[in-house]
């Protein structure tokens, strides 16, 4: 049977998880999702990923029907009908099924879909070696056409970027905003370290990431020098240390960027304290999936 897929009230095995060829998700991309974590039979920040679910469709004009404490619910059981304790959660909620054209006025009902699979470290060996970034051509979606803090279904600029960075053989992607300032990577936020102080760009040009706020909170506790501000090529090239943040990245150091070296062309050493003590967190936080 293989995973079970909740699909509007129903769960139903993966080969069996459909939706309507005229749902607007699909057609346009007209829709939210989220990428959650669970952690040794834990939950990591699950309020904190609803909350920005249910931001993200606000800012969209979606009305998702139904409580976020019935949504959480849901994920839960999900995870519970899988028999998971470390998994990726993929909740999404999508405009619904309409006709051929945008208004969205036509879509009656939202699609409400809740993916719980397993999941291992993204980046493999590269978090003991440091990954390679290349900066790409892709400019980052402006945020005054398209906020970036909006996680929607529409993530061609991502994919763009990702193309662009295999082709060049980056393990990851530096996207720049329309100014020339770092935006994010293809999925995660960006850090640097410099003298001591942690830098990374303020969230109006890149997404709210929840394991970024993870990472400042645990950098503020460690008493670690802090600075949120537009950072530019130049930056990145001449940190001592730089690192990407993400739900499905988690902290993950990279080593060399277009060519350029960082630091000693090893994991920094701010940069494997934070990624430790982002483990302890995972390891013992969270919403219990089983009671």
């Amino acid at each position: 049977m293989g995973l079970l897929v909740y699909i509007n009230g129903k769960f139903v095995s993966e080969s069996e998880a459909r939706i309507s060829v005229f749902d607007h998700g699909f057609l346009y991309g007209d829709g939210v999702f989220e990428g959650i974590r669970a952690y040794n039979g834990r939950v990591f920040k699950l309020r904190e990923h609803i909350d920005r679910l249910y931001d993200s469709a606000k800012a969209i004009d979606l009305r998702i029907p139904m409580t976020k404490e019935e949504f959480e619910k849901i994920i839960l059981e999900t995870l519970r009908r899988n028999n998971l304790r470390d998994a990726y959660i993929r909740p999404i909620v999508t405009r619904g099924v309409g006709d051929l054209g945008l208004d969205p006025r036509k879509c009656k009902e939202p699609t409400i879909i809740v993916i719980a699979k397993p999941w291992e470290k993204m980046y493999g060996d590269l978090y003991e070696k440091g990954l390679k970034a290349v900066t790409v051509a892709v400019r980052r979606v402006s945020y005054d056409a398209l906020p970036p803090n909006i996680k929607s279904l529409n993530y061609l600029n991502n994919i763009l970027a990702k193309i662009e960075a295999n082709v060049k053989g980056g393990d990851e992607a530096i996207i720049l905003d329309k100014n020339g300032f770092i935006s994010e990577g293809s999925g995660d936020n960006v850090f640097i370290v410099k003298n001591g102080k942690i830098v990374t760009p303020p969230t109006i040009n890149n997404l709210k990431g929840i394991t970024r706020e993870v990472t400042i909170e645990i950098v503020k506790k460690l008493g670690i020098l802090f600075e949120e501000k537009n950072i530019g090529l130049y930056d990145l090239y001449t940190a001592d240390e730089v690192f990407v943040t993400g739900t499905a990245a988690e902290i993950a150091p990279i080593v060399e960027i277009d060519g350029r070296i960082i630091g000693d062309g090893k994991p920094g050493k701010l940069t494997k304290l934070l990624m430790a003590e982002f483990e302890k967190l995972t390891q013992t936080e969270g919403v219990p999936i089983y009671e």
